[in-house]
This record gives structure tokens, sequence and C-alpha cells, in this order.
């Protein structure tokens, strides 16, 4: 690349940092696409949403103040937003063909060359009907084409391409799925069935059967239905990956929100044992004091020699996320406070491996300057 495209390159990269709105722009979907492949998480503005609503939301979100009900309140406005949002489509779908499944040949059975001349002769007389504009006629003799020789994809093909004039998308489907089992790489069996896909509005399935289709064997027609469907496929894909990043934004907020609830939970615990334990005059045995888990007298099991007593850092233990989570655990949270009442208890719940386990975390934590 010269450099003057570098430069210009650089010049456009710059302006979509100080302005990711401009990635909004429908003609730079394929830019947006391309760099969510390499990992990027792209701002909402990216994507033509108001990104200070955004931002403003997570900043509450944040706040350790904000109480339960006002968390959940912002959850569930945020799901009815998603809920909200529509695809907006263009292009017309026919109403599903209810009709009993049209009769299909009997695979098992055995083909003689008689068979296949006369299946022959029955598809012309198709091909009569169909130029004379006599659709039903038509697929009669296609049917009788089909029963004399079932192995033929081409007379399948040929009788779903009948029912997409007809407008019957499900009977094109059929015999689409049956000339595929004769010959997966028939094109226009693929043709076929994925033009009666985007009859029914089944975009990114039409796509992929017109795209392998056009592979197999182009033609003109194709590349028509192709430019309809393309795009309501595309903005399909893009709906899809737009709401799931929210849905993974809205879920990591919820997880952070729901962090912040233990921390809150287990430091006001904390300090309660803490005032509990200087507002009692009565000595506590050696050990760990009632204070448990916020800290630890001198001399205890978790004790370091020549470790200043009570000399813990908080924020090592709300920080480890396996110990928030078992602090979520009514057994091991019950066995911890029962520690805290007396904590001679530490013996019996030693045994249970659970919260042993805990435990002895919690200790390696309690370890402060020697």
């Amino acid at each position: 690349m010269d450099s003057p495209n570098i430069y210009q390159l650089e010049h456009f990269v710059n302006m979509c940092k100080s302005n990711p709105s401009i990635l909004a722009h429908p003609s730079l979907s394929f830019f947006r696409d391309y760099l969510e492949t390499l990992g990027a998480e792209l701002p909402r503005s990216a994507y033509g949403q108001d990104s200070s609503t955004s931002k403003g939301y997570v900043v509450e979100e944040s706040d350790e103040d904000m109480s339960d009900a006002e968390a959940d309140s912002r959850v569930e406005e945020e799901e009815d937003e998603i809920i909200e949002s529509e695809i907006e489509i263009e292009s017309e779908t026919v109403e599903p063909d209810n009709d009993p499944p049209q009769k299909m040949g009997d695979p098992s059975a055995e083909v003689t060359e008689e068979n296949r001349d006369a299946s022959q002769t029955e598809k012309a007389l198709a091909m009569e009907a169909l130029s004379e504009g006599n659709l039903e006629k038509a697929t009669e003799h296609l049917t009788e084409a089909i029963t004399l020789n079932p192995t033929s994809a081409i007379m399948y093909a040929t009788r779903a391409s009948v029912y997409i004039k007809m407008k019957k998308p499900y009977a094109a489907i059929r015999d689409a799925n049956a000339a595929l089992k004769i010959n997966p790489d028939f094109a226009k069996g693929y043709k076929s069935r994925g033009m009666a896909r985007a009859m029914l509005g089944q975009w990114e399935e039409a796509a992929k059967d017109l795209h392998l289709a056009s592979k197999l064997d182009y033609d003109e027609e194709i590349h028509n239905v192709l430019k309809k469907v393309e795009p309501n496929a595309r903005r399909i894909v893009e709906h899809r990956r737009k709401y799931d990043r929210l849905h993974k934004e809205r879920e990591k907020r919820r997880l952070e929100l729901e962090r912040q609830r233990s921390r809150a939970k287990a430091q006001a615990a904390c300090e309660k044992a803490k005032n509990q334990e200087q507002s009692s005059d009565s000595r506590k045995p050696s050990g760990m004091p009632s204070g448990f888990p916020c800290g630890m007298r001198g001399g205890s099991p978790g004790s370091m020699p020549g470790e200043k007593p009570g000399n813990v850092d908080f924020s090592k233990i709300l920080n480890d996320p396996d110990l928030m989570s078992a602090f979520k655990n009514p057994e091991i949270m019950a066995a911890l406070q029962d520690v805290m009442k007396n904590p001679a208890n530490l013996a019996k719940h030693q045994a249970n491996p659970k919260v042993a386990s805990v435990i002895a975390k919690m200790m390696s934590k309690f370890a402060g300057p020697r």
C-alpha cells in the first residue's frame, strides 16, 4: 500500500477514535464486522445508539450505594429495551402452504430402461403444459415422471420449480430435499430450496442455499434473488450480533452488581462483628475472636510468627472471587458464624472439607507485615 493510502487510512482511524458514531453508517457495517472478528468491543455509538445514555447507566450501576430495588429496576428497563427492538426486513413473503404432502417416488423401486423413457415423455408433457401456463397439469405429469423414475434428482427439482411458481414453498422444499438426497451436489436442488426459503422469510437459510447453488452452477436468476435475500440475511446477522453483545454486557453488569452487593454485605457483617468485639468486656480465649472472618488475634491458627495481632488486609478477602462465592453458601456461612461466636468450635468444622478449605484460604491471606 502506498504512502497516500496509508495516510488516508490513518486519518480515517483517528476520526473513528474521536467520533465512533462514524461507524454507525450502514456503508461501514463491513468494517464493524471486521473489527468484531478481531475481538474489538465497540462503543454503543458505533451502532447508532446514544452513548451518553449508556455511560450514565454504567456509572449508576457501579455505585456501591445504589439500593437493590433501584438496580433491579435498571436491569428490568434494559431488558425491555432489548425486547422491543425489531429487524427491518425489505421483501415480501407468501403464506405457507398447508396442503398434504405431494406424492413421492419409491426410492427402492427398480427402474427399467422402459421406465426411464416413459419418465422423460411425462417430463416433456409437463414442459408443454408449463409453457401453456397450466401449472396443475405440469405437476401431474411430473408426479407421474417421478413415479416412473424415483432415482432422478432432475425430476424432483423440476417439480420443485413448478411449486415455486405456484407459491407453494413447503412443497418445493420437500422436492428439493428429495433431489439433494439423490445428488448432494445438485445446483438446481439448492436453487429451488433457496428460493422457497426466501418465500417463507427464512433469509439466512435461503442465502446459504443460493450461494451454494451459485458456486455449483451460476445463473442470472440466482443472482437476482440473492440481491433481495442477502440484505435481509445481513440485517439478521447484525441484529443477532448486536443483541448478543448487549446481553453479554448486561450480564457482566449484573454479575458486577452482585459482586458489589456481596462485598457490601460481607463488609457490613465484618464491621458489625468488630463493633461487637470492641464493646465486649469479656476476654476471648486464645485463638480466633468473635470478629472472624474479619480478623484474628495473635497466636491464632492464621497468625504468622511475629505477626502483629489483628493486622489483616480485608481487601484481600473481598477481592478473592472464590471466597466471595463461598460466602454465599449457607452451610459455610453458618460454620463461620459459629466460629465467630466461639473460636473453640473451629476444630469441629475442620472435618468438613468445604469449610476447612475456605478457612485455610482465609488464613493464608491473614499474613501481615513481619
